[in-house]
C-alpha cells in the first residue's frame, strides 16, 4: 500500500463544523416533548399557591369526574404505597461532627406544601387540554402559615420553621480552612478591606422546559422514561433504587436531545417519579411538560449567598489572610447536590490564583420557603470567584494600588500549588493570560477614552476579574471522604463496525456543547477515520455504559479521558492483528493517521483492513486474540482540572439615569490543549452572557412576608438580551495543558459565567469611584446603580461644613 499522505489533516485543534447542529437547524432534532408513545395521556400538576401551609383535605371527586381524566393522585397516595422522598447526594458535617439535617423531600406534598409551587395533586387525561380542566377542579383546604424567605434572617429566633424537625431552620454549620492562622493574620495586617455581598438568587431558564414522558410494560415490568436530564444514569439510580425501590435494569432513562441544561437538568425532580410510578397504575404513558411560569417555580434555583468577606493585607498589598462568612439558601428542600455548593464547591476555590497563606470559610446553610436551590452553571466557582475578585479590586482602591499591579503581586508563580483550602493546582501561567489581557483591551489607551466619556457627561471604568476554577469533579475517593454519595469517574466504550466506521458510547451527556463533533475529532485523530464515520451515542441506559453525565466542565476532561483508554486498548489489540497479517513482531508495529507500518519499511495495512479481520477472522491470531474489536474503559481522574484566565470590562454610566453600558469585554483563557477552537470560543460567549445578566439584570425576588415569587415571568425577571452584552473580544491562551489527563485538556463551559461578575461590578464601582460609590450589589440595574450616585451625593454633600 501507499504510505498516507503526510498532510493529513489534523483533528484535534481544528473549528470543525458541529456535526449535530444540521439536524437542530433543520428541525429534525428530538426533544422530550416530541415523543408521543401509544395511548399517550398528559399530566398537570396542582401546585401550592402558598409559601408554607398545612394541607388539610383534598377533594378530588370533581376532578376525577371531569371529562377525558384517567386518574388524580395525592401525596397520600404515593405514601400509602411507601414511596419514598427524593435523596441528596451529597453529605456534610457541620464543624461540630454532627451531620446535617436531610427532611424529607416527598415526590408529592404530604401534610405540608413548603414553597409557592410545591406539587400537591397529579391530574391524568387523555389530552393536555382535559388534564388542565380538571386539575382546576381539585378543591384543597389550607391553613397558611407563616413564612420564612429571607436569606440572611432565615436562622434568626422567632422566624417560622420550615421543617419541624430542623432547629433554627439550619441545614447544616461547616468551617474549612485554618481559623486560628486567619485571624492571627489578620491581627498582624497593615490593611483589611471588608465588603458585604449579596450573591443574587438566579432561576435557570433554558430554552427547553423540563419534560418527562414515562411508560409501563407489563410485558416485562419494566419501565421507560424520557427526560431532558445531563445524568441519565444517576437519575436512574436515584430513581431505582433510593425512592422506588426497583431494580435498576426495570428502568430506562432517555435522555435525547436536551435544549440546555446548565446545571438545573442534573437533578432527580418530583415530576420524574411522580410520572414514573403512576405509569404502572393507569398502565398508560404519560406526559408532562413545564409552562414557563411554572418552571419558575418548580426548577432548582441558583447561587443566593449572603457574605461578610474580609481580607488582610500587608502594607505592601501582599495578601496575608481571607476570612469568609457565608449563609447559604437551600430552599425548601435538599436537591440533588445543593449541600455541596456552597461547601465543597464554594469555599474550595477561595483562594483564586494568588498566594494567600491562610484562609477560612464558615457557611451557614438554611432553609426557607422558597423553591430548592442547587447548581446553576458554575456551581459554587462563580460565588467563590465573585467574593475574591470583588475584595481584590477593593483593596486596590483602598490601597492605591493598580489593580492588575496587586493581583501580579499575589499571582502563584510555582506548581504545583497546594491552596490552603485544600486544592492542588498542577499548572497555570496567570501572568501571561493577564498580560495578553491588558493588550487586548488596550488598557494604555483607557485614560483617553475616560476623558472623551467625560466630555459627554459620562462616566467611564474598567473592571478586572483573575478567575480560576476546579472542574471535572474527582477523584472519587477523595470526594467520598468529603460526602460525596457517588463516585465521580466516567466510561467510554468503542465499537469499530467490520468496516473500519466507529461507534462510540459515552457516560457523558451533550445538551449543546458539541460532543458529537468534539468526541468524534478526538477519535478521528486517534484512529484516523474520517470524522463523518464516527457516530457518538449517548443519553440512553440501554445503551451506553455506567456513567455519571456532563455537569461541572468534566466532558472532555472526563469522559474524553475515558474515551482515550478505550482506544489506548483498541490500539494496542489492533496492532497484534496487523503484526500477525503483517508477519512481524508487535514491538515493530507503528500505528499513524489510520496506518499500520512495520517500522523502517513500506509494509503496511489500512486501519479499515485490521477492522474487517477482527470479524471476519481468516488470517487472524485465533490462538491468542478473541475475535471483534470492541473495548471499553473507566476513567477516575487523579485531580481537577483548573482552567484560569483574565477578564477586563469597560464600562460607560449615564450618571442621569443609571444606565450602564458595556462598552468593552476582553476575556483571556487558559483551557489548557483545545480540541474545538470554534466551539470553545462559542461556550465561552455563553457563559459571558450568563455571567453579565447575573451581574446587571437577573434577580430571584420574593415577598418577605407571603414567600410568593415576585419575579416569575419574563416581565418581571430581566433575562439578557442581544443588545445587553457587547461584542466580545475573546482569545484562547496557548496555555499549560492539564499534567493529569492523556488529552491535557481542562473545563471551559463554565468559565465565562465564573470570571464575568466580579470584572461587570468591578467596572461599574471604578466607573462611579469619582462620586464616592464604593460597591454595589448585584444586579447593577439602572435604579441600582442610580440610587448608589444618588446616595454617595447626599453623604458628600451632608459632610460638607
Amino acid at each position: 500500500m501507499n504510505a498516507p499522505d503526510s498532510q493529513t489533516p489534523r483533528m484535534i485543534g481544528a473549528s470543525v463544523k458541529r456535526k449535530e447542529d444540521y439536524r437542530f437547524l433543520t428541525g429534525a432534532g428530538q426533544y422530550t416533548d416530541d415523543v408521543v408513545l401509544p395511548a399517550q395521556t398528559w399530566a398537570v400538576f396542582v401546585r401550592s399557591p402558598h409559601a408554607h401551609a398545612r394541607i388539610k383535605s383534598i377533594d378530588t371527586h370533581a376532578a376525577k369526574a371531569a371529562p377525558g381524566v384517567v386518574a388524580v393522585f395525592t401525596g397520600a397516595d404515593l405514601a400509602a404505597e411507601n414511596v419514598g422522598g427524593l435523596p441528596c447526594g451529597w453529605l456534610i458535617h457541620s464543624i461540630d461532627g454532627t451531620p446535617m439535617h436531610e427532611p424529607p423531600h416527598p415526590v408529592i406534598a404530604h401534610e405540608k406544601a413548603r414553597h409557592v409551587g410545591d406539587q400537591v395533586a397529579l391530574v391524568i387525561a387523555g389530552s393536555l387540554k382535559e388534564a388542565k380542566d380538571a386539575a382546576e377542579r381539585v378543591e384543597i383546604d389550607y391553613e397558611e402559615l407563616p413564612a420564612t424567605v429571607d436569606t440572611a434572617h432565615a436562622a434568626d429566633a422567632g422566624q417560622a420553621l420550615v421543617h419541624d424537625g430542623v432547629p433554627n431552620n439550619t441545614c447544616y454549620t461547616w468551617g474549612h480552612g485554618d481559623k486560628a492562622a486567619t485571624d492571627a493574620a489578620f491581627a498582624q495586617a497593615a490593611h483589611v478591606t471588608t465588603l458585604d455581598i449579596v450573591n443574587n438568587r438566579l432561576i435557570p431558564n433554558a430554552i427547553e422546559p423540563r419534560a418527562v414522558n414515562a411508560s409501563y410494560s407489563r410485558h416485562d415490568d419494566a419501565y421507560t422514561v424520557y427526560v431532558s436530564n445531563q445524568n441519565p444514569h444517576v437519575e436512574r439510580l436515584l430513581m431505582a433504587a433510593f425512592v422506588l425501590g426497583l431494580p435498576e435494569t426495570k428502568l430506562r432513562i432517555v435522555a435525547p436531545d436536551v435544549g440546555g441544561g446548565f446545571g438545573s437538568k442534573i437533578f432527580l425532580y418530583a415530576e420524574d417519579v411522580a410520572l414514573t410510578w403512576a405509569a404502572k397504575k393507569i398502565g398508560r404513558p404519560i406526559k408532562w411538560t413545564a409552562e414557563r411560569s411554572e418552571s419558575f417555580v418548580s426548577d432548582a434555583h441558583g447561587r443566593d449567598h449572603v457574605t461578610k468577606a474580609e481580607l488582610a493585607l500587608d502594607k505592601d498589598g501582599k495578601f496575608l489572610a481571607m476570612r469568609v462568612h457565608t449563609t447559604a439558601n437551600m430552599g425548601a428542600y435538599l436537591s440533588t447536590f445543593a449541600s455541596s455548593v456552597p461547601t465543597i464547591l464554594y469555599a474550595t476555590l477561595l483562594a483564586g490564583q494568588y498566594t494567600t497563606p491562610a484562609i477560612y470559610a464558615e457557611v451557614k446553610a438554611v432553609f426557607t420557603n422558597t423553591v430548592p436551590v442547587d447548581a446553576y452553571r458554575g456551581a459554587g466557582r462563580p460565588e467563590a470567584t465573585y467574593v475574591v475578585e470583588r475584595l481584590v479590586e477593593t483593596a486596590a482602591r483602598e490601597m492605591n494600588i493598580d489593580p492588575a499591579e496587586i493581583r501580579r503581586r499575589n499571582f502563584i508563580t510555582s506548581f504545583p500549588y497546594a491552596t490552603p483550602v485544600g486544592l492542588t493546582y498542577d499548572i497555570g501561567d496567570y501572568e501571561a493570560c493577564l498580560s495578553r489581557a491588558l493588550e487586548l483591551a488596550d488598557v494604555k489607551g483607557f485614560p483617553a477614552r475616560r476623558d472623551a466619556s467625560k466630555a459627554n457627561g459620562k462616566l467611564r471604568g474598567l473592571g478586572y476579574s483573575c478567575y480560576i476554577e476546579a472542574c471535572g469533579l474527582a477523584p472519587s475517593n477523595i470526594a467520598g471522604a468529603l460526602g460525596a454519595r457517588a463516585g465521580l469517574f466516567e466510561a467510554g466504550e468503542i465499537r469499530v463496525n467490520p468496516t473500519g466506521s466507529v461507534t462510540v458510547f459515552t457516560g457523558s451527556h451533550s445538551h449543546g456543547q458539541g460532543h458529537e463533533t468534539t468526541f468524534a475529532q478526538v477519535v478521528s485523530e486517534r484512529l484516523g477515520v474520517p470524522i463523518e464515520q464516527i457516530e457518538i451515542v449517548h443519553g440512553d441506559t440501554a445503551r451506553i455504559p455506567f456513567g455519571m453525565g456532563t455537569y461541572g466542565s468534566r466532558s472532555i476532561a472526563v469522559g474524553g479521558s475515558a474515551i482515550m483508554k478505550a482506544l489506548d486498548k483498541i490500539e494496542a489489540k489492533a496492532k497484534k492483528i496487523a503484526a500477525h497479517m503483517l508477519e512481524a513482531g508487535v514491538e515493530d508495529i507503528e500505528f499513524a493517521d489510520g496506518v499500520f507500518r512495520v517500522a523502517g519499511t513500506d509494509r503496511t495495512k489500512a486501519f479499515a483492513e485490521i477492522a474487517l479481520s477482527a470479524y471476519v477472522p481468516h488470517n487472524y491470531p485465533l490462538e491468542t486474540l478473541e475475535p471483534g474489536l470492541d473495548e471499553s474503559a473507566f476513567y477516575d481522574p487523579t485531580n481537577f482540572t483548573y482552567p484560569s484566565g483574565a477578564y477586563l470590562c469597560e464600562v460607560e454610566v449615564d450618571p442621569d439615569t443609571g444606565e450602564t453600558r458595556i462598552e468593552r469585554f476582553t476575556a483571556v483563557d487558559d483551557f489548557g490543549n483545545v480540541i474545538n477552537p470554534m466551539i470553545v470560543e462559542g461556550q465561552v460567549h455563553g457563559g459571558l452572557g450568563q455571567g453579565i445578566g447575573q451581574a446587571m439584570l437577573e434577580r430571584c425576588v420574593y415577598d418577605n412576608e407571603s414567600g410568593q415569587l415576585l419575579s416569575g415571568s419574563y416581565m418581571d425577571y430581566a433575562m439578557p438580551h442581544a443588545s445587553d452584552v457587547p461584542s466580545f473580544n475573546v482569545e484562547t491562551a496557548k496555555g499549560t495543558p492539564c499534567t493529569h489527563n492523556p488529552l491535557g485538556v481542562k473545563g471551559c463551559g463554565e468559565a465565562g459565567a465564573i470570571g464575568s461578575p466580579p470584572a461587570v461590578i468591578n467596572a461599574i464601582v471604578d466607573a462611579l469611584g469619582p462620586l464616592g460609590v464604593k460597591d454595589l450589589q448585584m444586579p447593577a440595574t439602572p435604579h441600582r446603580v442610580w440610587s448608589a450616585i444618588q446616595a454617595a451625593q447626599s453623604a458628600s454633600a451632608s459632610q460638607q461644613p
